[in-house]
């Protein structure tokens, strides 16, 4: 956990977010994300919009997120499906066909670095890239198992096994798809979406950042994914992750900051300072004593969860839930 006496938007030259669970959900505006991330323009703060979705392209991303008030070009957004395409043209030679298992994003990323999509394994492609698409159907999963079997790359844009389902329980993700063509050829896929190193890299030098801010709202892929490329990053409590499971993070899970929202690029983020034996930031000191955590203060409760955060995170291994249960229901979030 790490303290900035700047607001995080002039701390850092770029913020790399994340988009369902951050800046929207679904098609619905985050409460306060239009807002909070126009300030942070106003403050010299660049945006980027990088996304494990490969299914759209970066035009129809940016009109979604223009459409949910964060105006946006198609060059702000980073896909896995464009650090796929980058990897895949650094290995191939120019003009390579690579069959595509997926939608329009995947091909228009794949054409944009001079490669060849094509959809059958007949003649012999040297790759196979597959990303999510609805659509995606059986025939399309037999030609890439075919080419992969017959010695073509293997590479993935992302590894989510499971995409949001709406109202309803998670629908299977590319994770899950990429299992079948795995588990048919017997050869594992190069994955290049977050948490693995190529989209971050991709993001990097696509914005040319100095000191780039990861945000987002999965533990799994953003905060993991900041960790494997050596950057900062902000969990912001607008999407999948909850506090407890932030608390009881594994040391590659854990976050530079925490925030409630995008508003937290906006502001300074105390120090957390050991003192008597426990750990406090802004009105809040937190403590573990024996088998359990306690918190005791006033004032912002997100200071609170900081300093219980520090004191969760003094050991490598993530504290029982129960040991830190009855602290966290102290915070009057």
């Amino acid at each position: 956990m790490k303290g900035s006496d700047r607001p995080l938007s002039e701390a850092y030259d770029v913020a790399l977010l994340d988009l369902d669970g951050v800046v929207y959900v679904g098609r619905r505006p985050v409460p306060a994300a239009a807002e909070s991330l126009a300030k942070a323009r106003a403050a010299g703060q660049r945006l980027a919009f990088v996304t494990n979705n490969a299914s759209r392209t970066p035009s129809a991303v940016a009109a979604l997120l223009t459409e949910v008030g964060v105006p946006a070009e198609a060059a702000d957004v980073v896909t896995s499906a464009q650090a796929a395409a980058r990897l895949l043209a650094e290995r191939l030679p120019a003009g390579s066909e690579v069959l595509v298992v997926g939608g329009m994003g995947l091909r228009h990323a794949l054409y944009a670095r001079g490669l060849r999509p094509v959809s059958t394994a007949a003649g012999r492609p040297a790759a196979v890239a597959q990303g999510y698409h609805p659509d995606l159907g059986y025939g399309a999963l037999s030609e890439g198992a075919q080419a992969v079997a017959m010695g073509a790359l293997f590479v993935g844009s992302n590894g989510d096994l499971t995409i949001p389902g709406g109202e309803g329980p998670p629908h299977p993700g590319n994770g899950a798809l990429l299992r079948v063509i795995s588990a048919a050829t017997g050869v594992e896929p190069i994955v290049t979406g977050k948490p693995e190193r190529p989209l971050h890299q991709e993001s990097v030098l696509r914005t040319g950042a100095r000191r780039p801010l990861v945000v987002g709202d999965r533990l799994d892929t953003d905060i993991e994914g900041a960790w494997n490329g050596g950057a900062d990053s902000l969990l912001v409590f607008t999407g999948v992750t909850d506090h407890m499971q932030a608390l009881t993070a594994p040391p590659n899970r854990r976050p530079s900051y925490l925030a409630p929202d995008l508003s937290g690029l906006l502001v300074p983020h105390p120090e957390i300072v050991r003192a008597d034996g426990g750990h406090a930031c802004g009105g809040w000191t937190a403590r573990r004593d024996g088998g359990a955590f306690t918190v005791t203060g006033s004032g912002d409760p997100y200071d609170g969860l900081r300093a219980l955060a520090s004191a969760a995170w003094e050991s490598d291994e993530p504290p029982p839930r129960e040991a830190l249960a009855g602290a966290l229901e102290n915070l009057p979030f």
